[in-house]
This record gives C-alpha cells, structure tokens and sequence, in this order.
C-alpha cells in the first residue's frame, strides 16, 4: 500500500489547517462541487443550461450558491451590456481546481459502487 506524505503546515487550535479547513467549506457545501464540475467540463455557461446540469439543485440554492463561489473567487459572472445575457465561468482559482477533481474522479471510481449512486 502506498504511503500518503503529508506536508507540515500551521495548525488551528483543532489541529485541522486552517486552508485546508477553508476550502472544504467551500467545496463541501452541497452543490458546490458539481456547479464547478460543470463548468469545467463544459466551459462558460448560462444559468439555465447550469441549472439543467445539476437539475436536483433548485433555482434559488443555485443562485445562492453561484453567488457565493463568485465572492469566493471561484466563479465570474459576465454580463453583456448590449444584450440581456448573463453567462457564468470559472475564474484561474476555480480552473485550477482541474487536477482536484480529476483525483476525486479517479478515487470514486476505485471507492464507488454503481448501487451507491442510486
């Protein structure tokens, strides 16, 4: 069995990183994974092709939560000021999650059964 190396980094007082703490609020907060997903897959998109993508989310969670990974730097909302168009994209930080989720990928399909999907 391969050994996992962890790097020393500074710990809060419950021993846990604080980045580390940080981002899986983020990233563990329910939807949030799957709209950055989409978007890397899938490149820029609107709202509702978005909202199709991650059809179990509700209109108003997914607006919250694409609010709250554009304060976070994650996601950018563009707008056109000549057409009534509002298209959402990953900014550098979010696209930088690319090598993230391509490991969660790759864990889930050695660690998850098809029936857990259901």
């Amino acid at each position: 069995m391969a050994k996992t190396v962890v790097t020393a980094t500074p710990c809060g007082e419950d021993g846990l990183c604080p980045k580390f703490a940080k981002i899986f609020s983020i990233l563990g907060k329910k939807w949030n994974g799957l709209i950055i997903e989409a978007l890397l897959k899938n490149g820029t998109q609107r709202f509702k092709q978005l909202a199709g993508m991650v059809p179990t989310c509700s209109d108003r969670v997914l607006v919250e939560r694409l609010r709250e990974l554009e304060s976070e730097g994650f996601v950018e909302r563009v707008t056109y000021p000549h057409a009534a168009l509002i298209e959402y994209r990953l900014t550098e930080r979010g696209a930088s999650l690319a090598p993230v989720m391509g490991a969660i990928h790759t864990w889930a399909d050695e660690w998850i059964t098809p029936e857990e999907c259901r």
